[in-house]
């Protein structure tokens, strides 16, 4: 195997050190391609010191040297990975001894595109735990158990009762079979990139489950994480799902294969959430209009808020 880990990096210079020494451990991992995202900290000197230091290490920028966000951050990785697989890592996590354990013996089946695992969790202060603690808790970020290929797709949407989660630091990928996907991570999108491009790479790929039941790397939580601007307001939640589940909606009208319940589901999901954001009036008029004219979508949407309200 050789794999190519990819890790997109802004504003992480206490992390990213610790990020790719948790990579460079495995004798699988052939490079660690550190794509430096204009970070306001001294994160590029630490990377350009990482890539001096240890020829695995390379080290990119976009060609405008501008900030353009994880998802681009991640698509230009993979444009510049030369390994036959495909790993990711965030600059604030980092792998666990274990990462790719099952991959060594699952990839041997050439019908086995893609292994996903288990997630953990790091409070790196007292603080992020007090702040964080409810959003993460302790608990593994993984689905819950082993399912066939064809069912982690729609599990994924939440079409398969208490599915779990797949995080892309526990995600290996052929690199040949990123090729099925029109595009890699979705540049419209500010947040839930990931998300998205999971969806997309679970319909056109056979992803398995590799370690489901204990970590195999660790989720970095400190006070400047994404996810902290999101719980702090800086940026609205439920208006990043909605955008989320519009591009989702727009992929798959024009996917002529996707199963017609899959896409009605679809389609009651991004209802649900533009439900939930709109202002009071227009949410009743929403919610009229379905009841009279869609009532299953409305309803089938409702529950979904009531119960994957933390799936996002």
């Amino acid at each position: 195997m050789k794999i190519s880990v990819i890790i997109p990096v802004y504003n992480a210079e206490k992390y990213v050190t610790q990020a790719v020494e948790s990579a460079l451990q495995f004798p699988e991992v052939s490079e660690v391609i550190l794509i430096e995202d204009k970070s306001p900290d001294n994160a590029l000197q630490v990377c350009e010191k990482l890539s001096i230091e240890n020829e695995r290490v390379k080290l990119f920028q976009h060609s405008d040297k501008e900030n353009h966000g994880a998802g681009p951050s991640r698509n230009l990785g993979i444009e510049k990975a030369t390994g036959d697989y495909i790993a990711f890592l965030d600059a604030d996590d980092y792998y666990l001894p274990n990462r790719f354990d099952a991959e060594r013996e699952l990839f041997e089946d050439p019908a086995i595109e893609g292994v996903y695992g288990a997630l953990g969790v790091h409070y790196y202060s007292e603080k992020a735990r007090n702040d964080y603690y409810k959003v993460f808790g302790d608990r593994l970020t993984t689905v819950y158990q082993k399912h066939r290929s064809e069912d982690v797709f729609p599990g994924q949407l939440g079409m398969k009762g208490s599915f779990g989660l797949i995080h892309l630091d526990t995600l290996t990928i052929r690199k040949n079979a990123l090729h099925k996907l029109n595009s890699f991570l979705k540049k419209t999108l500010r947040l839930h990139q990931d998300t998205e491009f999971l969806f997309r790479l679970s319909f056109y790929t056979n992803l398995y489950p590799g370690i489901l039941n204990q970590a195999i790397a660790i989720r970095g939580v400190h006070e400047n994480n994404r996810i902290t601007k999101v719980d702090t307001k800086k940026i609205n939640p439920a208006t990043t799902r909605v955008l989320l589940w519009r591009e989702v909606n727009e992929w798959a009208k024009d996917e002529d294969t996707i199963p017609e319940d899959i896409k009605l589901h679809i389609t009651r999901m991004t209802r649900s959430f533009e439900i939930a954001v709109a202002p009071f009036f227009k949410k009743w008029f929403m919610i009229l209009k379905y009841l009279i004219t869609d009532y299953p979508s409305i309803r089938s949407g409702l529950y979904n808020i009531n119960f994957r309200r933390d799936l996002l």
